[in-house]
């Protein structure tokens, strides 16, 4: 597959030359509350960036967090063919990005999918720099295909284990969340295939120790006829205190105010599992705290969450569906306090 660099400066550059179409005279501005979905956050020479889903990933910067400045070009102004080819229906609108700086570069993988269905695809760039960013397609890293896959490719995360191995972790309903091992270039290791590590219920595929009660009967996904009643999606695996913490998000998004998104939470000595929760229930089979939900009044649900070790501080970030906006979704950001026992909560 022929890798192409995406060199914003040189686009912008063309199209002056050629009259600006209208989606370029946008100017950026600032914000405390930014409007947000899926949102992952890096820091680079005393700036904070935030990418989420948007037209080619949403983009802003900050320098305390308090106020945001939302740029008005996206990431990707070019999609790479092999996106639309790989996935039927798929345009520009980009799901779920996550990045990582890992051997003196910058990763970010992205989805490209369409609602409900897991025909998908997980994309890479790479960049040295975010501060003056020519990031490179470097092609896909993994694929879900419908009647061939039983899971969706889509809501990547990178996580770098104890020995410096880098691993993949994605996933939305079907048969939950996977995470595969992956090499050097941050694409799927030779004879690495996916294992799942967390489910919403225990349907009863296999045993457990910790098994709770077998559901046969989950409630019916209202969102989609397609994806099936698993309700988790959006993992993010976090490093502390020589454990590693699976969040993922349960239940249903992209509603407005008729969300339920919610958090919840496991840990593992071992990036591939089991990860346990509190009561020693294995997320494999519908296991998991619950960490964070709407309280109704501010926000009416929250999900999507990543966590961050930044400047001495333990960061969790989502967005949430806001009650005062008619269920607009926004950034949340909230530090990590952790228990005596090592389990994480959120300081009020």
């Amino acid at each position: 597959m022929k890798k192409t660099s995406i060199t914003l400066l040189a686009l912008l550059a063309a199209v002056a030359a050629l009259g600006q179409p209208r989606q370029f005279r946008r100017m950026a501005f600032t914000t405390p509350t930014p409007m947000v979905h899926d949102p992952v956050m890096a820091f680079e020479d005393s700036t904070y960036y935030i990418f989420s889903t948007g037209m080619g990933i949403q983009q802003m910067t900050s320098k305390d967090r308090k106020t945001w400045t939302v740029m008005p070009e996206p990431v990707m102004t070019v999609i790479p063919q092999w996106a639309h080819d790989s996935v039927p229906g798929f345009r520009q609108h980009v799901w779920a990005p996550d990045i990582i700086h890992w051997h003196g570069r910058w990763w970010m993988a992205y989805s490209c999918s369409t609602f409900g269905r897991n025909g998908s695809a997980i994309g890479l760039l790479s960049t040295r720099r975010l501060a003056t960013p020519i990031w490179d397609d470097q092609g896909c890293i993994v694929t879900s295909r419908e009647n061939r896959d039983n899971w969706n490719a889509i809501d990547p995360n990178f996580v770098i284990d104890d020995n410096d191995t880098p691993w993949l972790v994605w996933g939305s309903f079907w048969d939950g969340i996977q995470l595969v091992r992956l090499d050097t270039t941050m694409h799927v290791a030779r004879g690495a295939r996916p294992q799942t590590i967390a489910r919403r219920y225990n349907l009863g595929s296999d045993k457990s120790k910790a098994a709770l009660p077998i559901n046969p009967n989950p409630p019916k996904n209202p969102t989609s006829d397609h994806a099936g009643p698993n309700a988790i999606e959006a993992p993010f695996i976090f490093k502390h205190g020589g454990w590693y913490y699976l969040f993922v998000s349960w239940d249903y998004c992209c509603q407005g105010s008729k969300s339920n998104y919610r958090v919840a939470v496991g840990r593992s000595k071992t990036v591939d599992g089991p990860y346990l929760d509190s009561r020693g229930n294995d997320m494999r089979h519908g296991g998991g705290d619950l960490f964070l939900e709407g309280d109704k009044t501010t926000y009416e649900a929250a999900g999507h969450c990543a966590a961050y070790h930044l400047n001495g501080e333990d960061i969790f970030i989502c967005h949430g569906y806001s009650v005062a906006q008619d269920g607009a979704s926004v950034l949340i950001q909230q530090p990590i306090r952790w228990t005596s026992d090592g389990w994480p909560t959120l300081k009020p």
